[in-house]
């Protein structure tokens, strides 16, 4: 059978701590699964720079020129973790038979590469790099993290479970992906759709070797939210749910009143009323919003603007 050749795909936004660190790490184990057979000489490590503002890009464009077997893409601007990781998919599948995207910190355990491609090699199209616990959080960010899945599946995106961005991929899978159009992104949700045979690994993550998180709370949040409205119409049938039982709710009080006033009980006051108005009308503010969130998607997704838009390579230099 032919060796494939492989490209590890890392997004990289203001890495310059860390990049020195992880980079000989990923060249190891490129090198590493060469030996082993799992892949061919012409296997690459892709660095795509998101728009950095620090030295990220001049780390890149070094490595490169001491070693073929890196490379190298710079995005003309910051367009976020999951547009930069789909530029360098959409660059690297034209060239090589699979790959595998990690992110630059090193908390993903790379040895997890090997059982991977050996999937690839008994058929598999889709691996998925799966978190077997998350001892090395924090309580807060564990509860965050966990319930964010949870969430997900609740509002009816499909995701895999403590899986975020470390996977493989094949060239079909890839060209699959590329069929999906929409602007609004969010890989751990899209990659399912594509289908194909579909495994995962478990591993261990590692605490962050160096520099900072760049996934805080609000990020988290923020990408939750993007996934819900880019996947799924069930936040629109839990609204009309909502009206549905408040229009119930609404015709009692209706009874209720018109009882009380031919009974002779009505009550002169105006808490129950401004309460009563408080709750429908936060409801409908609510409700809007979340209204607004699809229009705005579709806003967005009109207008076809490009995903990413790649400045130059580490090729052309």
């Amino acid at each position: 059978m032919k060796k494939p050749s492989l490209y590890i795909v890392i997004p990289c936004y203001n890495e310059q701590e860390v990049l020195p660190i992880t980079a000989p790490l990923f060249l190891e184990k490129i090198e590493s699964l060469i030996a082993q057979g799992l892949c061919n000489e012409e296997s690459k490590v892709l660095f795509v720079n998101d728009g950095s503002k620090d030295n990220t890009w001049n780390i890149i464009s070094d490595l490169a020129k001491q070693n073929s077997r890196f490379k190298g893409l710079k995005l003309s601007r910051n367009r976020g973790h999951q547009n930069a990781l789909l530029a360098g998919l959409m660059h690297a599948k034209e060239v090589c038979d699979v790959t595998i995207s990690i992110d630059c910190d090193g908390q993903d355990d790379i040895n997890a590469m090997d059982e991977m491609m050996r999937q690839y090699h008994d058929g598999c199209d889709v691996v998925y790099g799966v978190r077997s616990k998350r001892d090395t959080d924090t309580f807060f960010k564990r509860v965050t993290a966990e319930g964010f899945y949870k969430f997900m599946h609740i509002m009816g995106a499909e995701t895999v479970f403590n899986h975020a961005d470390y996977r493989l991929m094949s060239k079909r899978a890839l060209d699959g992906l590329a069929e999906f159009k929409e602007v609004n992104l969010f890989l751990r949700g899209t990659v399912p759709l594509v289908g194909y045979k579909s495994t995962s690994v478990y591993y261990e993550r590692n605490e962050r070797i160096a520099g900072e998180s760049h996934y805080p709370f609000s990020k988290m949040l923020n990408l939750a939210l993007n996934g819900i409205t880019s996947l799924s119409t069930k936040p629109l049938r839990y609204i009309t749910s909502i009206g549905i039982i408040m229009a119930f709710i609404s015709f009692l009080f209706i009874v209720w009143a018109v009882i009380a006033r031919f009974t002779g009980h009505t009550v002169a006051g105006w808490t129950s009323l401004v309460g009563i108005m408080a709750l429908v009308g936060g409801i409908q503010l609510f409700c809007l919003g979340i209204i607004g969130e699809y229009i705005g998607k579709i806003y967005s997704e009109v207008k076809q603007r490009p995903k990413f838009i790649i400045e130059k390579t580490t090729d052309e230099e």
